[in-house]
């Protein structure tokens, strides 16, 4: 009976050190990583995030943008912080990041805390990925449970950035494709760029839109072409939301439903097509849209993670070790 009890408790012992080596394969991120192995890292890294959202509050729209942009080229791997090196060119001067991503002093910043509380531990994914959370917690957005464990690439793919984001020159059906393409449904595609509802946008991105394009509040458009002539002018800048252009709310989607999206991109998704119900959902319907950010921001920093011996925690997030 006891030999027997013993091996029934090998197996048990054999299957559950199985189980570890299976759940380590398929590496699942998880809500407490940090729980034992740096306590004060979540609590940090919300305080600097804060901090540098009140000093400038379009900081909470970059932090967000850093994220996706980071998220969108091969997964949320912190693969767009790399600056250029003789073995590759980074992400930083790619089409749709280049004169235009910002933040990486902020996420230096955090980085060298993290270092100093918990050497070797926090990846810079992760600290994007929490980062993107607390900037909207920060404008008064939703919140949502980060999964972390997060590793850093050791590489980065001009590339790739240069193909795989969208841009906001994109009709609805190449948006479509393109968030199809990382697994996003159309309702989650809406539900993202109401992200839109902070940040700004340089003239040049919208100039041909307020004068060539019809779907256009006639209002609107002429009060942008005093700050974004037809010449010149090509970094002045317009907020993506032009009613509450700071905080995070479902205006976005109010100002689609009367033309005055600032973006092509953006007036794509109320411009009789497939979309239109679910950008007049979230015009009346603030809880939801809230809901649904919250919950397609969790499936973008699943997007293919580096986990396990994967990757590195870099201690610098600018260059690998």
């Amino acid at each position: 009976m006891a030999v027997h009890s013993l091996h029934h408790f090998n197996m048990i012992f054999c299957f559950s050190a199985f189980l570890l080596l299976f759940r380590g394969a398929s590496a699942q991120l998880s809500s407490n990583y940090y729980a034992t192995k740096c306590p004060k890292a979540l609590s940090t890294i919300r305080t600097a995030v804060t901090n540098a959202v009140v000093k400038e509050h379009r900081m909470g729209a970059s932090l967000l943008r850093l994220h996706f942009h980071d998220c969108f080229v091969n997964g949320c791997d912190a693969s767009v912080l790399l600056d250029d090196t003789s073995s590759f060119t980074g992400e930083k001067t790619a089409g749709p990041n280049a004169d235009s991503l910002r933040g990486f002093e902020v996420i230096d910043t955090i980085k060298s805390q993290m270092e100093s509380i918990c050497p070797g531990v926090v990846s810079c994914a992760d600290i994007l990925a929490v980062a993107a959370r607390d900037s909207v917690v920060a404008l008064g957005g939703p919140s949502w449970t980060v999964q972390l464990g997060r590793r850093d690439s050791t590489t980065a793919s001009f590339t790739a950035a240069n193909s795989e984001i969208p841009s906001p020159g994109m009709d609805l059906s190449d948006l479509l494709v393109g968030f199809s393409n990382k697994g996003f449904s159309a309702e989650e595609m809406v539900a993202l760029s109401g992200a839109h509802t902070t940040g700004q946008a340089r003239c040049v991105i919208f100039r041909e839109r307020i004068n060539k394009e019809a779907n256009i509040n006639s209002t609107f458009a002429s009060s942008l072409k005093s700050n974004c002539p037809s010449t010149g002018g090509d970094d002045n800048l317009s907020p993506l939301d032009a009613t509450t252009p700071v905080i995070f709310d479902n205006a976005y989607f109010k100002n689609l439903v009367n033309k005055k999206g600032l973006l092509h991109s953006d007036q794509q998704l109320f411009n009789g097509g497939s979309t239109d119900s679910q950008v007049t959902t979230y015009s009346t319907n603030p809880a939801t849209f809230r809901a649904d950010f919250a919950n397609a921001m969790v499936k973008i920093g699943n997007l293919s993670p580096l986990t396990g011996s994967s990757g590195q925690i870099r201690a610098d997030c600018r260059k690998i070790n």
